[in-house]
């Protein structure tokens, strides 16, 4: 073969091509970076409490402001790449997140503090490194579109992973304001010039399936309903799932077993996570993003109920590592499942939309499993509530996946 020939696949950087992987690393690598904004209050959390000298409550605002921020930051940094191409709200990011950390080691209390991370690293930084991304990688695949959408979503995992221990030797050596300002120069440094490399314009899309017409969705449903329905059903899981993660050591404390023993469980899910969505990526590519959801979150409830009847320090290891394998894969799915129902043109926003909704889920499920255990001094009426929430989901996956096949099966 021509040497010609040899480089034309790369040259043409088409759907499935050399270019579309060169791209997902540097997709992952983004996301992993910029995971950043989402982990670093995490870990900086006892160190500002401590000089600002506030109350728990008043020290966790910097982290529901983020939470939020980047859930409704997602959903405009969607709309902008689907209008102008992914890599101007990655640029954009990018300078937020630098600009933001910069500007947090500088402020002067927690309010102030907070507001910074809520709009710069929220709002307009770290939310462009994750929906965004995960959509333009959708439109890069076709064959392995669930194995690369999955890949690329593992890139906050990955963030959880390698940040958290690198914050907390900064912060332990230099303090949390210089551990901020040397994020923020990371951040302008490595971030930028990776986002130039976006540049490129996704190829041209295969046309989208509507069968029944009339601008509906393949599952029969209105563009806004099937939307409606991918928000609530990501609320619901991420409730069912922020139970184990979001408690999993305070519960190991008031066992007896210690916060350490709590934190190496909270790894540990998320190590199994990212096998979780390479796993379920390839399950996706060979029974489709639908059955998938079913089977994803039918696996979450089992792994999430044997919490119920263990509780001894071995078992909640085990139990921590297999609701890691089984929950990793439902999130992925959103993106998937929006790329084979909707236009191209408004997948960013669409797949940012439902992606946004799962930390809603997150945010409300921490908030309601600390709240029934301060009804019930117990974390067993938590882990039921978040039963229910995941047979919330369970039903709405199902429901759709019974429309997907019924309808096959109408105009076959």
């Amino acid at each position: 073969m021509p040497v010609a020939d040899r480089a034309a696949p790369w040259a043409a950087g088409g759907v499935d091509s050399p270019y579309a992987w060169a791209r997902l690393a540097l997709a992952v690598a983004l996301n992993t970076l910029g995971g950043v904004g989402l982990w670093s209050i995490v870990v900086a959390l006892p160190a500002v409490q401590a000089e600002f000298g506030t109350a728990r409550a008043a020290a966790a605002l910097p982290y529901t402001l983020t939470t939020i921020g980047f859930a409704l930051g997602g959903v405009l940094m969607g709309r902008l790449a689907d209008r102008f191409g992914v890599m101007w709200p990655v640029l954009g990011g990018s300078l937020s997140l630098g600009l933001g950390y910069l500007l947090a080691a500088q402020a002067g209390d927690i309010t102030s503090f907070a507001l910074i991370h809520g709009l710069f690293i929220g709002l307009l930084g770290a939310c462009a490194m994750f929906g965004p991304l995960v959509a333009d990688t959708s439109l890069w695949f076709r064959q392995r579109r669930g194995l690369a959408v999955a890949i690329c979503a593992c890139g906050n995992y990955f963030a959880g992973t390698v940040w958290p221990p690198l914050l907390q030797w900064g912060i332990a050596g230099l303090g949390w304001r210089r551990t901020h300002e040397l994020v923020g120069i990371a951040c302008l440094v490595l971030l930028l010039p990776l986002a130039l490399l976006l540049r490129r314009k996704p190829p041209q899309q295969e046309a989208v399936t509507r069968t029944g017409g009339g601008g509906g969705t393949a599952l029969g449903l209105s563009p806004n309903v099937l939307q409606g329905v991918l928000v609530a059903a990501g609320i619901a899981c991420c409730v069912a799932m922020a139970m184990p993660q979001v408690h999993i050591v305070a519960y190991c404390v008031d066992l007896g077993y210690g916060a350490a023993r709590g934190a190496e469980m909270l790894s540990l899910m998320l190590a199994t996570g990212v096998l979780s969505r390479l796993a379920f990526g390839l399950v996706m590519d060979r029974i489709g993003a639908l059955s998938t959801l079913v089977l994803a979150s039918l696996l979450q409830a089992v792994a999430l109920a044997l919490f119920l009847p263990f509780d001894g320090l071995v078992p909640l290891y085990v139990i921590s590592g297999l609701f890691g394998l089984f929950q990793g894969g439902i999130v992925p799915c959103y993106a998937v499942i929006v790329r084979e129902n909707f236009p191209a043109s408004e997948v960013g926003v669409r797949v940012s939309l439902a992606l946004s909704s799962t930390l809603v889920g997150m945010a409300l499920g921490g908030w309601m499993s600390g709240f029934v255990f301060d009804l019930t001094g117990s974390y067993r009426m938590a882990v039921v509530n978040g039963l229910i929430w995941n047979g919330v989901h369970l039903a709405l996956a199902g429901w759709l996946l019974w429309r997907g096949r019924a309808r096959r099966v109408a105009f076959a």
